[in-house]
C-alpha cells in the first residue's frame, strides 16, 4: 500500500456568482485523522466532494499521494465516503447493499461488514428505510468501513448517533488509523469530539484555509493568561490596559511587551489577555515581574475557533473569559 497524503493546493470552485471554494490549501499526512472544520457554508462538504471525486475543480491541485481522483477508478476503489445527507435506494436491505458494495470494492470484507452489523445491533433484511437518522448512519459506517478504504472522507460523521456508539465507531475508525495507515479526514461541528480524536485541524471560512496546524502544536502556541500585579493604580504604573494593536508594538513599560498578546482586557486589577507564545515564553516574560496572581491555561478548539474566524470582543470576552 502507498503512501497516503492527501495534499490540497490554492483549490477554486465557483457555481455562476457563488464562491465555493476561493484558494483552499490543505495537507493531510499519512495515518492520521484530519478535522475540518468552518462555519456553515465555508466550503468543508464542497471539499469533501472534490476529494471524493464528485465534483471537478475550475482550478488548482488535488492529489492522493501524487494522484488525481477525477475519473480515476482504481483510486476510487481506495476511497470511502460518508455524506452528511445519506441516501439508500427504497427497496433495499443491508444485506442488498452489502452486495451492491461487494460488487463495486475491490477490497470488501464481508467479515467485518457481518462483525459490524452484530457490533451495532442492526437488523440485516429490515429495509433501510425503516431505519432511524442514527441506525442510518450505522448502517453506512458498516458499508464504508468494510470497503477497507485507505482514505475515509467523514462529513458530520458522528451526527445522531448516542455515545456509546459513537464511542465504537471512533474505536474502528482509530484502530484502521493505527493497523493499516488508514488516512481520514471529517468534517464536523462537534469541536469537543474533534479536540479528543483529531492529529491536525483546518479551520476554513469563505472557502480558504483561516489556520492548519498539528493538535500539539496548536495547544502549544495559543494560551489565555490571568494575571495581576496587585491594586490596578499599581499595576497601571507599568501602562494603561489597552487592546493589543494590529502590529502588535506596545510600549517598554508595558508589562506584557515580550508577548505576542491578540487580546486583552481588563477587570479590576486582574488583566485577562489572549497570547500566541509558549508556556515556557510566557512564564519567563511574566513571572520575573513578580505577580501577584499568574495563571496560564491552553484554549480549547472551540475558543481557537472563535478566535481564528473575528469573534467580536465582546463575544472573545464570554467565551474565554
Amino acid at each position: 500500500m502507498g503512501v497516503s497524503m492527501i495534499t490540497v493546493k490554492d483549490l477554486h470552485k465557483k457555481y455562476e456568482d457563488n464562491v465555493a471554494l476561493d484558494g483552499m490549501n490543505m495537507s493531510i499526512p499519512t495515518a492520521s485523522i484530519y478535522g475540518l472544520v468552518g462555519t456553515n457554508g465555508a466550503g468543508k462538504t464542497t471539499v469533501i466532494n472534490h476529494l471524493a471525486g464528485v465534483l471537478r475543480q475550475d482550478y488548482g491541485e488535488m492529489s492522493f499521494d501524487g494522484e488525481d481522483v477525477w475519473e480515476n477508478a482504481e483510486l476510487k476503489d481506495r476511497i470511502s465516503v460518508i455524506p452528511d445527507e445519506l441516501y439508500f435506494p427504497m427497496p433495499y436491505s443491508l444485506d442488498d447493499m452489502g452486495r451492491l458494495y461487494s460488487g463495486l470494492y475491490g477490497r470488501w470484507n464481508e467479515e467485518r461488514f457481518r462483525e459490524m452489523i452484530s457490533t451495532f445491533r442492526l437488523s440485516n433484511t429490515d429495509k433501510l428505510r425503516s431505519f432511524s437518522k442514527g441506525m442510518k448512519k450505522q448502517a453506512a459506517f458498516c458499508l464504508a468501513m468494510s470497503t477497507m478504504p485507505d482514505y475515509l472522507l467523514l462529513d458530520e460523521p458522528i451526527d445522531g448517533l448516542d455515545p456509546i456508539v459513537r464511542k465504537q465507531v471512533w474505536k474502528y475508525i482509530v484502530d484502521d488509523v493505527a493497523d493499516r495507515q488508514m488516512t481520514v479526514l471529517v468534517s464536523s461541528h462537534n469541536l469537543k469530539e474533534m479536540e479528543g480524536i483529531c492529529d491536525r485541524i483546518g479551520i476554513i471560512q469563505s472557502g480558504h484555509t483561516v489556520l492548519e496546524r498539528d493538535m500539539d502544536s496548536l495547544r502549544g502556541d495559543l494560551h489565555k493568561i490571568q494575571v495581576s500585579f496587585g491594586s490596578r493604580p499599581a499595576a497601571e504604573k507599568n501602562g494603561p490596559p489597552t487592546e493589543a494593536s494590529e502590529d502588535n508594538k506596545v510600549s517598554d513599560s508595558d508589562p506584557y511587551r515580550e508577548l505576542n498578546v491578540l487580546h486583552k482586557e481588563s477587570r479590576g486589577a486582574v488583566d485577562l489577555l489572549l497570547v500566541g507564545n509558549t508556556q515556557e515564553e510566557i512564564r519567563e516574560a511574566i513571572e520575573k515581574q513578580n505577580p501577584v496572581v499568574f495563571d496560564v491555561l491552553p484554549l480549547t478548539l472551540e475558543e481557537i475557533f472563535i478566535h481564528e474566524l473575528g469573534g467580536d470582543d465582546d463575544a472573545i470576552n464570554e467565551l474565554l473569559f
